[in-house]
């Protein structure tokens, strides 16, 4: 796979994911958009205006959002539920468990705002405990994109996919981390850098800072630090950790609670394979995370390129 590094032109997650879906809407007529009054936020007007007659609205109300969606999946369709993260795993837990996981119903459930990514938004908008949630309801698939040539391709690949399936992205914007010959397989890690001083498991907006923490420890410390992609939190690619684990230095950088998510998959896959590795998580602490934007909260919890080069760096050292 060749990278697709452009550090200075940058891609909206949301924009890229409405107006993918869309595409796929001419394609497919099984394709259909649910939104809970967020069509805006969501970024996927120009699927409703294309398609008036496959989009439907459902008022500021996650649990029918879901449950409506559950019995469109039971009829054959495809349906794409949109709103956001917090609102999604908590609002709707319920109905994402019993309506949706329960039955294995092929629901695709987007989620913006994923971690800390709505900035000031505050609190009620970040989703800090989503993965955490949806990791642990049974048949459901949990993915995490990182740029938009993996968005398009995570969205058709959903397509064939049986399954519930958990979509999470942040509205910060990334640069392009994949390059044209990407091919993206559900459950199986990207190394987006290569190395073997080191690794780094990382997904969603957090893995352009990995990938520019890496390349920074390359030039100025001689050191080769594996970035991982880890898209797919559920099912998590156990081949891929056990390889990190080898280099004797996993950092997990998650746009999360520390607790649940991608960390502690990544952590029990190396406890439950027996190795022995240094690992930490670099995430948000126990804790409400200040109110700042984005930026500032990506660099006040150690997910930034700075943050991630100064832990890897120390984990390596001891």
């Amino acid at each position: 796979m060749t990278p697709g590094f452009d550090v200075e032109k940058k891609y909206s997650l949301r924009d890229t994911i409405g107006q993918y879906v869309k595409k796929l809407g001419g394609e497919n007529e099984k394709v259909l958009v649910v939104n809970a009054d967020l069509m805006g936020t969501c970024r996927n007007r120009s699927f409703v205006e294309a398609f008036p007659e496959r989009a439907f609205n459902v008022g500021i109300a996650e649990q029918n959002l879901v449950s409506f969606s559950a019995g469109l999946a039971h009829e054959g369709f495809i349906p794409f539920a949109f709103t956001m993260a917090p609102f999604m795993s908590m609002r709707a837990c319920e109905q994402c468990r019993t309506d949706v996981a329960y039955p294995g119903l092929n629901v695709r459930l987007v989620a913006a705002y994923a971690g800390v990514s709505g900035g000031i938004s505050g609190p009620t908008h970040w989703g800090i405990e989503d993965c955490g949630i949806m990791c642990s309801m049974p048949n459901m698939t949990v993915i995490e994109v990182s740029d938009p040539v993996q968005a398009e391709q995570v969205l058709s690949a959903s397509l064939s996919y049986e399954g519930p399936i958990y979509i999470r992205n942040g509205i910060v914007p990334t640069f392009r981390i994949h390059g044209d010959d990407y091919q993206y397989r559900i459950g199986r890690a990207d190394v987006i850098v290569d190395g073997d001083d080191g690794a780094i498991i990382c997904s969603g907006t957090v893995v352009q800072y990995a990938v520019l923490a890496s390349l920074e420890i390359r030039k100025t410390c001689k050191k080769q630090v594996r970035v991982i992609d880890m898209h797919t939190i559920k099912p998590i690619d156990r081949r891929a950790v056990i390889e990190a684990a080898g280099t004797g230095t996993v950092l997990v950088v998650q746009d999360h609670n520390v607790i649940g998510g991608l960390g502690s998959q990544v952590a029990r896959v190396i406890a439950e394979s027996g190795l022995s590795a240094r690992f930490a998580i670099a995430g948000i602490p126990d804790t409400f995370a200040v109110m700042a934007h984005a930026d500032y909260l990506y660099a006040e919890y150690g997910m930034d390129a700075a943050g991630i080069k100064g832990k890897i760096l120390e984990m390596m050292e001891h």
